[in-house]
């Protein structure tokens, strides 16, 4: 296993470890969407997938009320983490780090689950190692990796196939998209342990490091979680049911750059 990947597994064992990582897909369904329809409707949603039952104005509202909630979460987080006696870093992965890939995993399954996903959680209540896997793909899309983007489409094809009912198993861990798995991961150690130099400068600068810290975190997390529910929307492939009542939600998808795939580290 190379370093860059150490890495990445590093990280999200950290962010796994934190409370709330998982998120129920019942639950938060029939949370968010009991705010606009009956128990009927949302419970139709719940059982057949989001897709074909719920207008994607809604599912687009939602998606972008997730992604505001989480940004403003992890950007006051990473504002308190560069000032003075913010909290100090725990064990080898630093806090702020571990933090904002909580809030990436977690954004991640509430975006899947808004798009028609299925459960990630396995008959215990935790993410699988195919969950995992599928997440790490989730933030190559959200970095801009073109594998990543790739793999997210061929994962959306093998779920229309089983009818959207459970996570393709064996092609996140042994098959199909395991070599991609393998490369975003590495792709993502990598920035990660480059990223690290410019968090340490930011921490150096006592209060103004807090501003800076907070706004790169801002600039950062928002444009890619708008990526990833824009890619998680047209591999769904969405139809066009919207109700001529049911206002747009903008949520500036159109205003994100093409995913460019970056150079990619090579397998050891």
């Amino acid at each position: 296993m190379s370093k860059e990947t150490n890495a990445w597994n590093k990280v999200v064992a950290a962010a796994l470890k934190l409370p709330g990582i998982t998120v129920d897909r019942q639950k938060f369904l029939k949370e968010e969407l009991k705010k606009y329809y009956p128990e009927q409707q949302v419970q139709a949603a719940i059982e057949r997938g989001t897709v074909g039952v719920i207008p994607e104005p809604i599912l687009d509202r939602i998606a972008a009320d997730c992604i505001k909630s989480h940004t403003k979460k992890v950007t006051l987080f990473s504002t308190a983490m560069g000032m003075p006696g913010g909290w100090a870093a725990l064990g080898t992965v630093p806090t702020d780090i571990a933090q904002f890939y909580y809030h990436v995993l977690v954004l991640g399954q509430k975006l899947a689950y808004v798009y028609g996903f299925p459960t990630l959680l396995d008959d215990k209540g935790r993410l699988s190692q195919s969950a995992v896997n599928m997440l790490t793909i989730f933030v190559g899309v959200m970095t801009g990796v073109g594998v990543a983007v790739k793999a997210l489409q061929e994962l959306g094809e093998i779920l229309k196939k089983q009818l959207i009912k459970k996570l393709p198993e064996y092609a996140l861990t042994n098959g199909v998209l395991y070599p991609a798995v393998r490369r975003i991961g590495k792709y993502i150690g990598l920035k990660i342990t480059k990223g690290s130099l410019s968090k340490g400068f930011t921490k150096a600068m006592p209060l103004l490091g807090g501003a800076i810290s907070g706004i790169l975190t801002y600039k950062t997390f928002k444009p890619q979680a708008k990526r990833l529910g824009a890619c998680l929307k047209r591999t769904m492939l969405l139809p066009q049911h919207s109700s001529a009542h049911t206002p747009t939600i903008e949520i500036g998808y159109e205003e994100l750059p093409p995913d460019l795939p970056p150079e990619l580290p090579k397998d050891e």
